[in-house]
C-alpha cells in the first residue's frame, strides 16, 4: 500500500533541519540524573540541608513558644547540673540527723513481715480451688489478709521515718537530686531496652516480608532505619511520660512547701524533656547524615562509572550497541536517522 502522509498518520512532519538539530542536541545534552528537566539536576549540598533545618527550627520555635521555652529552660538546667554537680552537699548536722533517722527504720521487721505474708499467701493459694474456696481455704485467706495488713503497717511506718529523714536533707540536696536522677535513668534505660527489643523483632519480621516481596537490600535497610527511629521515639517518649507521672510522688516524700515542690517539679520535668528531645534530635541527625553520605557516595560512584561520555559511548563514528544512531563525519548521515518519538 502507498505510504500514508503525515496528516493521515496523525504525526507531525519534521523538517530535515529540525531533525538534525534534535539529533545533535540529543548527542550533546548531558545526562540529568534528577529527571527534572534542563541540562542537569539540582545538587543538594550540606549547607542547603543545614539552612533548611535552621529555618524550620526557627519557624517552629515562633509557633510553639511554650515548648521552645521549656526546652531552653531544661537545657539550661542540664548545663548547670553538669557544671555544679547534683544538688547541694549536706552539712555535718544534716548528715548526722539524716543517718540517725534512717537507722531507726527496722528493716529486719519489714523483711520478716514480708516473709510471713508470702508464706501465708502460698498456703491460701494452694488451698483454694479453681472457682471456690471452702472453710479450710477461708481460714488461710484470713491469715493471709492479716499478714498483709501487718506488712503494710510496718512499711508505712518505715516510709514515714524515711520521709522525715528526707525532709532533713532537703529536696534540692544531693539526696533529693540523686533520687530523681536515678529514677530518670531507670526509666530511660527501660525505654531504650524496649526500643532495642522491638527493633530486633521488627528486623526479623521485616526481613521475612522483604524476601517475599523480592525487595532490594537498600529498601530493606531504609525501612529498618525508619522503624528503629520510630521504636526509639516511642520508647523514650513513654519513659518520659512515666517519669513525669512518678516525679510528684518522689517530691512529696521530702515534705517541701507547695511553691518549692512546684518549682522543682517544673524544673525536673523540663530537664528530662530537654534531654530526651536532644537525644532524639541527635539520633535523627545521625541517621539523616548517614543516609545523605550514602547517597552522595552512590552519586559519586555513578558519575565515575558513567565516565565523561554521558549516556552514550561514541567511538570511531559509531554508537555502542545500546544506542540507536550511527553517524559519519561531524553531524553524521541523517538518511537512516529517525526521531525518537516516531
Amino acid at each position: 500500500p502507498p505510504p500514508k502522509s503525515a496528516k493521515q498518520s496523525g504525526r507531525q512532519s519534521i523538517p530535515s533541519n529540525d531533525l538534525q538539530y534534535t539529533f545533535a542536541m540529543d548527542q550533546q545534552q548531558p545526562f540529568n540524573p534528577a529527571g527534572t528537566g534542563g541540562t542537569g539536576g539540582t545538587i543538594v549540598t550540606a549547607s542547603d540541608v543545614t539552612s533548611l533545618a535552621l529555618s524550620s527550627l526557627k519557624s517552629f520555635s515562633k509557633r510553639h513558644k511554650v515548648i521552645s521555652t521549656s526546652y531552653l529552660y531544661g537545657l539550661t538546667t542540664l548545663l548547670l547540673l553538669a557544671l555544679l554537680g547534683g544538688g547541694s552537699k549536706l552539712t555535718l548536722d544534716q548528715r548526722r540527723n539524716y543517718n540517725e533517722i534512717m537507722n531507726t527504720i527496722d528493716l529486719q521487721a519489714e523483711y520478716s513481715a514480708a516473709s510471713s505474708y508470702n508464706a501465708a499467701y502460698a498456703n491460701y493459694y494452694h488451698s483454694k480451688g479453681w472457682i471456690s474456696c471452702d472453710a479450710h481455704c477461708q481460714h488461710y485467706k484470713k491469715i493471709s489478709e492479716r499478714r498483709k495488713a501487718e506488712w503494710d503497717a510496718i512499711k508505712a511506718e518505715g516510709n514515714a521515718r524515711m520521709s522525715d529523714a528526707k525532709s532533713v536533707a532537703g529536696l534540692f540536696s544531693e539526696v533529693g537530686v540523686g533520687e530523681v536522677t536515678d529514677s530518670f535513668w531507670g526509666y530511660f534505660a527501660s525505654g531504650k531496652q524496649f526500643a532495642k527489643r522491638q527493633s530486633m523483632w521488627d528486623a526479623m519480621f521485616m526481613g521475612f516480608r522483604s524476601m517475599g516481596r523480592d525487595e532490594s537490600m537498600a529498601e530493606y535497610m531504609l525501612k529498618m532505619l525508619m522503624q528503629v527511629l520510630i521504636n526509639f521515639s516511642m520508647g523514650l517518649i513513654m519513659a518520659l511520660i512515666i517519669f513525669i507521672f512518678g516525679l510528684w510522688n518522689i517530691i512529696q516524700t521530702y515534705q517541701p512547701s507547695p511553691l518549692t515542690a512546684l518549682f522543682f517539679f517544673v524544673t525536673a520535668a523540663c530537664a528530662a524533656f530537654a534531654f530526651v528531645s536532644t537525644y532524639l534530635f541527635a539520633l535523627y541527625g545521625a541517621a539523616a547524615g548517614g543516609v545523605y553520605g550514602l547517597v552522595k557516595m552512590a552519586e559519586t560512584n555513578g558519575r565515575i562509572e558513567g565516565g565523561p561520555g554521558g549516556r552514550r559511548n561514541i567511538r570511531g563514528g559509531r554508537v555502542d550497541r545500546s544506542g540507536g544512531y550511527q553517524r559519519q563525519g561531524a553531524w553524521g548521515d541523517q538518511r537512516n536517522a529517525r526521531a525518537h518519538y516516531q
